[in-house]
């Protein structure tokens, strides 16, 4: 059999926002489909009309963009497999649901959600499959003639996959290997409903899949328990020979504590859980996001992708294409991975620094603006360049930072006991008389005149500095003194320096 091009999806369902484990899902399938040559495609799962969130396909799609995460086709990026969205796809699924019955495969039940109840209160574990099926309202066990009223009265009827117990099924899947499962386990899922004709996820996945090629299924690990029964699904249609391989991810863990992250495990730490800020239209609720956190998305992608896979070698730091050259699915860890938030703040840090201060200078001249002062991008770059390596988020640059574009109206209590000394204001009056003749004002040319002068008079350079740097920030911090004061020019640092000495002396 020729070597079929790989093609592997990404299909969430728009129920709300898209949560950080349905990011790294996708970001594995791209990895995996570009390592390949493959394709990755965008399908909406949207046959659960009752969960359908306004919204919600518009902002997954959005993530996606802010995230560098391309498709190759799908929902609202075109392709010759389309519709991509499943609501679109009934007639479709009709006919597969139609075969299914026609071959002995799946049988029509009219049990209603009362009779289902009842039984199960009446037997315990109760599963609907072999052991109980022909105790029920199913076409297996009612004449012909019955279920054809029935059918012909519009009785609402699901169609159920009949599985035969005693046989045992095998998973092979990339991550855990052979995984084997006895059918006698599986119940007899509902593959159809006729109250709104669309199929559920089971079927409408499979079929789906089989239509559009897909080679591989990578998807999350709560996915694993359906395995078996898609399996047997695919076989029942006689597709075993073009069934996709399987690689079933590792859960995002908590960072503390047991159990599978949560949006409340993000409120309770300080940490987005999702990609974009996310407003539910049902209950006004706002949740973070990454892109509104700060956060740039080349250092989300690089610490999602180390979350359950380990590239073999101590590269932390890794761009998309080598992501894509290193990217192993047999690699990824079949335990769970901690979501360490942390890390992804560290991620941010080394992003940050990796950037180019024009970069980094582009995304914050905005909040400098919108501080009401109008900088030029050139002054901004440079400010970056001596601040960037102190920071976590773009953001914070403006509270580090500020003293470089408004000068201090009031002065810090703390720095002014531990710094300001009795003789502070007498020795930057004469520091001033030191700078005012200067006409050159470079880094260079004013430490050597001031250090020479510190030397000549005998002065302790720590205690000169730090009440020098208290006139200029009106607090004890910032880079270098000669730094600050040659970006501020001559007359800024001199006026700075008066307005300091009368105020504090």
């Amino acid at each position: 059999m020729a070597e079929r091009k790989v093609r592997v999806r990404f299909a969430p369902s728009p129920t709300g926002a898209l949560h950080i484990g349905g990011v790294r899902t996708a970001l594995y399938n791209y990895l995996f489909a570009k390592q390949h040559g493959g394709d990755l495609i965008f399908r909406i799962e949207d046959t659960d009309s009752n969960r359908f969130v306004p919204g919600a396909e518009e902002y997954i799609i959005e993530s996606f963009k802010w995230l560098g995460i391309k498709f190759d086709e799908g929902v609202s990026f075109g392709g010759n497999y389309g519709p991509y969205r499943q609501s679109e796809r009934r007639d479709i699924y009709k006919k597969y649901v139609q075969q299914l019955l026609d071959a002995g495969k799946a049988y029509i039940a009219f049990d209603t959600p009362e009779e289902l109840n009842a039984k199960r209160e009446e037997i315990k574990n109760f599963q609907y499959d072999a052991s109980t099926r022909m105790m029920m309202r199913n076409s297996l066990a009612m004449p012909k003639d019955e279920v054809d009223k029935l059918i012909a009265d519009g009785t609402q009827y699901v169609v159920r996959f009949k599985i035969e117990p005693g046989e045992e099924v095998h998973v092979d899947d990339l991550i855990r290997g052979d995984v084997k499962i006895m059918s006698d386990i599986l119940d007899d899922k509902v593959l159809y409903k006729s109250a709104d004709e669309l199929p559920t996820y089971h079927l409408a996945n499979i079929v789906d899949d089989h239509l559009m090629e897909v080679t591989h299924v990578i998807r999350g690990e709560e996915w694993l328990p359906s395995a078996p029964l898609h399996v047997l699904l695919y076989r029942a249609f006689g597709w075993a020979d073009t069934m996709p391989r399987f690689a079933h991810l590792p859960l995002l863990l908590k960072p503390d504590g047991k159990g599978k992250l949560s949006k409340r495990d993000g409120d309770r730490l300080g940490f987005p859980v999702f990609p974009l800020e996310w407003h539910d239209p049902k209950t006004g609720e706002v949740s973070s996001g990454y892109r509104e956190s700060g956060y740039l998305p080349e250092a989300v992608i690089n610490f999602l992708a180390l979350l359950g896979w380990n590239p073999g070698n101590d590269q932390e730091i890794m761009t998309m294409d080598e992501m894509v050259k290193l990217f192993d699915i047999s690699k990824c860890s079949k335990a769970g991975a901690k979501f360490d938030y942390v890390k992804g703040t560290w991620f941010n840090h080394e992003y940050i620094l990796h950037k180019t201060n024009e970069e980094i200078a582009a995304l914050w001249a905005p909040v400098v603006a919108e501080h009401g002062v109008n900088e030029s991008i050139e002054r901004i770059t440079e400010v970056v360049g001596m601040m960037k390596d102190r920071v976590n988020f773009v953001k914070e640059l403006w509270d580090l930072c500020s003293f470089f574009f408004i000068a201090p109206e009031t002065y810090d209590e703390k720095t002014i006991k531990k710094r300001w000394k009795e003789d502070s204001a007498e020795t930057l009056t004469k520091l001033m008389a030191v700078l005012e003749p200067l006409d050159d004002f470079s880094i260079a040319h004013q430490e050597e005149v001031v250090m020479k002068w510190i030397e000549d008079n005998g002065y302790k350079t720590g205690d000169v500095m730090n009440a020098w740097r208290l006139t200029l920030v009106g607090e004890g911090k910032g880079p270098h003194m000669f730094d600050i004061s040659a970006f501020l020019g001559k007359e800024e640092t001199l006026n700075r320096m008066r307005k300091a000495i009368e105020v504090l002396k």
